[in-house]
């Protein structure tokens, strides 16, 4: 018999979304239903969740993506990671006695790639306006939309911050002086005004006979009066941030004007007969791949699901992967990431040889020919450690791991046509720097992930994508699209995504039951975001895992910490059923907000 799961999966024949919110949902699905393809629909849903969530995400963040064209039959990823400001240098923060980028205020804000990224994939694999896809966020944002318990719960958590030290957040967010009810109405029709503005430069430019007016539109953000308010406000408002002096932007119109999201082709790696492809190593999504390689030298269909033999593998495989980012994962325009050899079988049975009965408590990355990684290994049992070269707490057993289940959003879309998405939309929040007056969005704080140590990849330079943790994943299957699924969760996601692909993939459960099943996560390696803690030897499960399973990963050596019931994430996915001819798809119950749609 078929598990029970709490939500049904979603079937359908023409079209399936998925979102982070259900609002975004709908909306995704009204573009289906106005003749638009998936495409046009996970641009809409991108937009809509920039005003729905914006403690998860903005037009002032980022936004990776990966689709499938069925015109060309290609797979692509949009590069949409901002680079960082000309003017800020490794030497400033020296010079400044900084050694860690905050992860607040202005100083870790790159150019916003929500709006250029939208555009470009609009332009180039949409079949509707700029104008019409729109339409449903500027809706939202102008007439308002109900405030649930997650957005209710951070600006009451931020109430504080915002009054004190967001003025501008404060007046937008807690009007009256007071935070918003659940069910309340919430309006920012500053935010409704500057998506309107993009929206009629592109009616216009078309009205002047340009074919597509989407380049103007990326311009109306760019290259004019908002790029100038962008910059003039973050240069004129110095704010507090986690270094406690007040900081300025560093950002340039320059900056601004001369950056494009980039069309470029994915990382893939051949999986028991599934193609996965992977955003370049500006995320972190070839530690996916790295795991399935790793994963290839064990037969886990000999393993019972979710036990502590199983899991132990894969907690393991992921410390040898994570370790692997930090020394070589960075910009390959600027980073050379040996992947090729880092996906190689044998590098990875050497690597697989490295796991053992018992949990490692070191972090050590493999030995390129091409060079050595400028990070050292460490051991929970050495005390005074120069970790990695940069400041780094390392976080003993008893204090339990940063919690992963905010700060980004996801959403998918696919249609009968062979037309795929997955984009995980992030940066932005309320939370880490103040809402631009005038504009009702926050810039981005994705230069925290930037290091300060010119000797590694992932170094901070003018003009460079931060290696993002942000994971969409897209698979094929002899060519055609098959899947594509993500979700929230910082440096989990590469964990999480890969649970539930084996789920599906190894133990052959449907997507809604491979969606809900209970997570499991490490916290071993150092955390992308400032204060970068490590928390060596640690892994957060779900409180629905069996006792025997976290009592068995306890005996093999892991720090077991349990986290609420539906604690990991908010994974969503979609799956082309090229039995039956329809498309299935489905969210998690974590979260509560986010939902899939059939057409």
């Amino acid at each position: 018999m078929p598990s029970f799961t709490a939500r049904p999966a979603i079937m359908a024949r023409k079209g399936i979304v998925s979102s982070g919110h259900y609002l975004a949902t709908a909306a995704g699905f009204r573009i289906l239903e106005q003749g638009g393809n998936a495409i046009d629909s996970g641009i809409a849903m991108c937009l809509c969740l920039n005003v729905l969530e914006p403690q998860q995400n903005g037009i002032g963040g980022e936004v990776p993506m990966l689709l499938h064209s069925a015109r060309d039959r290609q797979v692509y990823a949009i590069g949409g990671v901002g680079w960082s400001p000309d003017a800020l240098s490794i030497d400033w923060f020296r010079d400044n006695e900084i050694s860690l980028i905050p992860g607040d205020g202005f100083l870790p804000a790159c150019v916003p790639a929500v709006i250029d990224s939208c555009a470009v994939t609009l332009a180039r694999f949409g079949t509707l306006s700029f104008a019409q896809v729109l339409a449903p966020a500027i809706e939202l944002a102008r007439d308002g939309f109900p405030v649930y318990r997650g957005l209710h719960d951070k600006i009451c958590d931020n109430y504080e911050r915002f009054r004190d030290r967001y003025p501008s957040t404060y007046e937008l967010y807690c009007h009256e002086g007071r935070v918003p009810e659940e069910g309340e109405l919430l309006r920012n029709p500053q935010l409704a005004a500057v998506l309107e503005r993009i929206s009629d430069a592109e009616k216009a430019a078309r009205g002047r006979g340009r074919i597509s007016g989407i380049d103007a539109g990326r311009d109306a953000f760019y290259r004019g009066d908002i790029a100038n308010e962008i910059v003039g406000f973050a240069a004129e408002h110095p704010v507090m941030d986690a270094t406690g002096k007040p900081h300025a932007g560093f950002l340039a119109f320059e900056d601004m004007a001369q950056w494009h999201a980039s069309v470029e082709e994915p990382i893939s790696y051949s999986y028991r007969g599934f193609e996965v492809h992977k955003c370049p190593t500006w995320t972190q999504g070839a530690v996916f791949l790295q795991q399935l390689a790793l994963l290839s030298h064990f037969d886990l269909r000999k393993m019972a699901h979710n036990s502590s033999e199983y899991l132990h593998v894969l907690i393991e495989c992921a410390k040898l992967a994570f370790a692997d980012r930090e020394a070589y994962y960075g910009d390959p325009l600027f980073d050379d990431v040996p992947l090729e050899w880092l996906l190689s079988r044998d590098y990875s049975l050497e690597r697989a040889a490295l796991i053992g009965s018992k949990a490692s408590m070191e972090l050590t990355p493999g030995r390129s020919g091409r060079r050595t990684p400028a990070i050292a290994p460490f051991d929970v049992e050495r005390d005074n450690c120069d970790y990695l070269g940069i400041p780094s707490q390392r976080v003993p057993r008893g204090q339990t791991p940063r919690g992963h289940s905010g700060g980004t959003t996801h959403f998918d879309a696919a249609d009968i046509e062979g037309n795929m998405i997955a984009g995980t939309p992030s940066g932005g929040w309320i939370e880490s720097s103040p809402v631009i007056a005038g504009l009702g969005f926050s810039l981005g704080t994705r230069g925290q992930m930037f290091y300060l140590n010119r000797d590694r990849a992932n170094a901070l330079a003018p003009r460079k994508r931060p290696r993002a943790t942000l994971s969409p994943t897209l698979v094929t299957k002899d060519g055609a699209p098959y899947m594509a699924f993500g979700t929230s969760g910082g440096d989990c996601q590469d964990q999480w995504t890969l649970q539930f692909f084996l789920n599906h993939v190894v133990f052959g459960m449907a997507i809604q039951e491979a969606l809900e099943s209970p997570t499991v996560y490490s916290a071993h390696f150092p955390a992308s975001f400032f204060p970068r803690e490590a928390y060596p030897g640690h892994v957060v499960v779900e409180a629905r895992m069996s006792g025997d399973t976290v009592n068995g990963l306890e005996l093999l050596g892991h720090h077991v910490e349990k986290a609420e019931d539906w604690h990991n994430g908010k994974m969503m996915g979609i799956q082309y059923d090229a039995t039956h001819g329809i498309i299935i798809g489905g969210a998690s119950p974590r979260g509560n907000v986010g939902y899939a749609l059939g057409w």
